[in-house]
């Protein structure tokens, strides 16, 4: 089993393999992956911890890959620490380019294609997959989706020479790299089955000037269609929607949305529900197996985004080195990253009951979810009202 210590052993016959009585046992080494094993690390410094991960190792924070284009980066300028140092500094062992193929939570082992490992506790960061975009067509097989740093690297690569990119989903994703795109001077179509853009996140006034801010940009809106073939042509391809409108591309980036990965732990008779399911110590149903990131559903909330996954990661940590402590989320704005026309919003609480008050500036909608109380349970920002954050904030923690 390729091995990566703190002296960067690469002789995985002088590892002494960590017994489960102690051992923790980390899976994947996305931005939750890793953010566990430092806060493990700010804790405890010696429990035997190892990280295995499918892929190369390499710490990077996937938030920034959709507007690195902005920022000027490839995704070698993306990649931050690699297996070898984090193995270092945090004084674990990373396993790159080992898949785990079964869980066995009864006896406490998990099988890679390298080999078994014990574990004492096991924590799932197994994060999500695009969701599969179903299109037809003899180029539906070079529809990208960029969801780690080896598909931004394919992605950059098949924008070199291009001009016209067509993007499938007008989420928080998709609203991104729309923006980072068109500033970059590309021409941009997004196609999204919605009426505006992030439906589920914003209200209607708000989704609108958001799409306009991104049209004055050049982004060119498809509302309520979806693709349905991508062909071939001598120039690139031809994406056919619903209604049977066309659209030529060089690109065409897939954006519909991601879904929690679950079939590992589904097959080893783990609870699930859009996630992996966990209560608020996030802890699955089996015992000694936890769950954090965009693959964890904590007591009914499934939420792929930065500061749940921290927050995530701080209460584990806490616990799994001897001090038992639930989750507890603050009130956590999403901010998407749109400059054309900055949002931040603070949705209510699904099946929260009240409505939304809305105000239109001239550069900016500040849209206020209050219940019959008049209590606020949420807000949405957009344009020059994203300043009240702050103070809005403040005022849903009173």
């Amino acid at each position: 089993m390729p091995v990566i210590t703190p002296a960067l052993s690469r002789e995985p016959e002088r590892v002494q393999t960590p017994g489960p009585d102690r051992s923790i046992v980390i899976v994947g080494s996305g931005l939750a992956g890793y953010t566990l094993l430092k806060e493990i690390r700010k804790r405890d410094p010696v429990t035997p911890v190892t990280l295995i991960t499918a892929d190369d190792g390499t710490f990077y924070a996937k938030p920034n890959l959709s507007n690195a284009l902005a920022a000027g980066k490839d995704a070698a300028a993306l990649a931050g620490a690699s297996a070898e140092k984090m193995a270092a500094e945090q004084n674990a062992t990373v396993l790159p380019h080992t898949a785990v193929t079964a869980i066995d939570t009864q006896a406490q082992r998990i099988r890679t294609d390298q080999g078994d490992l014990p574990y004492g506790k096991l924590v799932l960061a197994l994060g999500a997959d695009p969701i599969p975009h179903g299109l037809a067509g003899d180029g539906a097989d070079a529809v990208l989706a960029v969801n780690d740093l080896a598909g931004y690297a394919v992605f950059r690569s098949a924008l070199d020479g291009k001009q016209r990119v067509t993007v499938l989903g007008g989420g928080l994703i998709g609203c991104e790299f729309a923006n980072d795109l068109a500033h970059a001077g590309y021409a941009v179509d997004v196609v999204h089955l919605g009426e505006w853009p992030l439906e589920r996140l914003l209200p209607v006034e708000a989704g609108r000037r958001l799409a306009d801010g991104l049209a004055a940009l050049g982004v060119n809106w498809h509302f309520g269609r979806t693709g349905k073939r991508v062909e071939r042509t001598a120039g690139g391809y031809r994406v056919t929607l619903d209604n049977g409108e066309t659209i030529e591309a060089d690109v065409v980036l897939s954006a519909i949305g991601l879904r929690p990965r679950t079939q590992l732990v589904q097959a080893a008779g783990i609870a699930t529900g859009r996630g992996i399911q966990t209560g608020r110590l996030l802890q699955t149903s089996a015992a000694n197996v936890y769950a954090v990131g965009d693959c964890a559903e904590v007591e009914g909330l499934h939420l792929p985004y930065v500061q749940p996954l921290m927050a995530q990661a701080r209460a584990l940590a806490a616990t799994l080195t001897g001090t038992t402590t639930p989750v507890s989320y603050p009130a956590m704005p999403v901010m998407v990253k749109t400059p054309a026309h900055p949002v931040v919003a603070l949705p209510p609480r699904l099946g929260t009951a009240g409505g939304w008050r809305v105000e239109c500036g001239d550069d900016g909608v500040c849209a206020l979810h209050v219940d019959e109380a008049g209590r606020l349970q949420g807000f949405v920002l957009t344009g020059s009202e994203t300043g009240r954050r702050n103070a809005l904030v403040k005022a849903l923690a009173a």
